[in-house]
């Protein structure tokens, strides 16, 4: 397997890393990089070595940990599906809450190498403020794993804990990464696409409160200052929804001159308002395109048929969000009422891994809303200054469930969305572990009020690391 630069430099550094002694290694790359190679780099080397048994991988959702699986299995050339004969298995970390004490032994009896992807969603430094993945974590893991290598394209959490096995500087609280590649080192590499992001405004939005007065707005920024109106009510409105699927359909159409198979992607805020987009694609646009939301049974088969196909779009709540692997896609529709910096940029990695297409160009669309515009503007910075919190949690009394305990390698439960998880012993504060749909803008409670996008659309293109000679 041919490594790219950067990922035979991390695979150096870790192993330099771990044979001085060191045994957790923290590694930032962009989305789009090849994390999962470079680890199983690692993997195949440490065995090489004879330093390791087996190997365990854990990620956040099925469509990764089955994307991790096949990697290793190709690298290792063994099987990584944790039956008699195999060299490791990769789960999700939801799986973690019904491990058994047998499960566990495993690390204490053997040496085990053990890779966290998109780490960022296990957190605690300590058991008093872990969330339930990162419980688990700091209690079977921590002291007994071999060595351990941590991934993520984000390094940090949008409620401000800090991640899991992670070191912080002091005073400041700046995470320690043992090795970063930027996106901006990425796109000048020829690693990942050069992302344009377009900011969708309006010059005249008129707004008529329950005593019949009228105020009007010459931009979205005015407007969220000046009024109650909220960004849901923006990505909920007719015109708008229809202005942005216009310019994202045409960008498409463009794209796919040159790269007949290119694909878009939408982000919905719910199952309702997915549907709502996916008629507008299908009858108005006549557009090809699919659904996929949390709700579905088996949403991962959905994601891989998409991934293989010549359906133009694939419109999602909650589910393509980030480390799901679908190079074809290079015009996504962020319309999602969660607006963190986090979710944000892991939405923009849908579109940036490269494949061997004519046409490299990636667009995102999404409104000026203020956070956005902020977001859009400092992709270049790797680490934003997003302030850490080391807090002790208050711990919330619950009635135990029954946990469903799991052979040593038992095949792997489905991932769910934060609503759906049964935590069983851990407590109700650790239900922040899957995607962090937490931070969304609360429902529209904007009754009084009514709209109108009454003046012509705007846009502006953030191009952050295009040259300017």
């Amino acid at each position: 397997m041919q490594l790219r630069q950067w990922q035979s430099e991390c695979v150096n550094r870790a192993l330099k890393h771990f044979n001085a002694k060191h045994t957790h290694f923290l590694c930032l790359a962009t989305p789009g990089a090849g994390k999962t190679v470079m680890a199983a780099e690692v993997a195949a080397q440490l065995l090489d070595k004879g330093l390791i048994d087996f190997v365990l991988c854990f990620s956040p959702s099925i469509t990764i940990s089955q994307g991790i699986k096949s990697t290793f299995s190709k690298r290792l050339e063994c099987r990584f599906d944790g039956v008699i004969g195999a060299i490791g298995c990769s789960y999700t970390y939801q799986s973690m809450l019904s491990f058994n004490k047998d499960f566990w032994q495993l690390l204490k009896q053997n040496r085990v190498f053990v890779i966290f992807d998109e780490v960022h969603h296990c957190s605690g430094n300590s058991l008093g403020n872990a969330n339930a993945w990162g419980e688990e974590i700091l209690l079977n893991i921590q002291d007994h794993a071999e060595y351990t290598l941590a991934l993520t394209g984000t390094p940090w959490r949008s409620d401000q804990s800090p991640i899991v096995l992670s070191q912080y500087t002091d005073p400041n609280n700046q995470i320690k990464c043992d090795y970063i590649y930027g996106l901006r080192e990425a796109v000048s590499d020829g690693v990942c696409r050069n992302p344009q992001i377009v900011l969708i405004d309006n010059e005249k939005i008129s707004i008529t409160d329950e005593d019949n007065e009228t105020k009007t707005f010459n931009c979205l920024d005015e407007l969220f200052k000046g009024s109650s109106v909220s960004y849901q009510s923006i990505i909920k409105n007719d015109m708008a929804i229809r202005h942005a699927l216009k310019l994202a359909t045409n960008k498409l159409s463009s794209i796919k001159h040159h790269n007949p198979n290119a694909a878009g992607l939408v982000v919905a805020s719910s199952v309702e308002h997915a549907t709502y987009i996916l008629n507008i694609l299908r009858n108005e646009y006549a557009q090809t395109a699919e659904i996929v939301t949390y709700k579905e049974n088996q949403p991962s088969l959905k994601i891989n048929e998409f991934r293989n196909s010549t359906t133009n779009w694939i419109v999602s709540v909650g589910m393509v969000s980030e480390g799901t692997d679908i190079p074809r896609l290079q015009v996504c529709c962020h319309l999602s009422r969660v607006k963190t910096e986090l979710y944000f940029r892991q939405v923009l990695g849908r579109i940036l891994r490269k494949d061997k297409s004519k046409n490299q160009e990636a667009w995102l669309y999404t409104f000026a809303a203020p956070k956005l515009v902020e977001f859009s503007n400092r992709i270049a910075d790797e680490i934003p200054d997003i302030p850490v919190v080391f807090r002790q949690s208050i711990d919330t009394e619950v009635t135990q469930g029954s946990v469903k305990s799991l052979s040593l390698f038992s095949k792997d439960i489905p991932s769910a969305t934060t609503s759906e998880l049964k935590f069983g012993k851990h407590d109700l504060k650790k239900q922040s572990n899957a995607v962090e749909l937490l931070s969304a803008e609360p429902i529209d409670q904007t009754t009084s009020l009514s709209f109108e996008l009454i003046g012509s659309f705007r846009e502006k293109v953030v191009s952050t690391f295009r040259s300017p000679f």
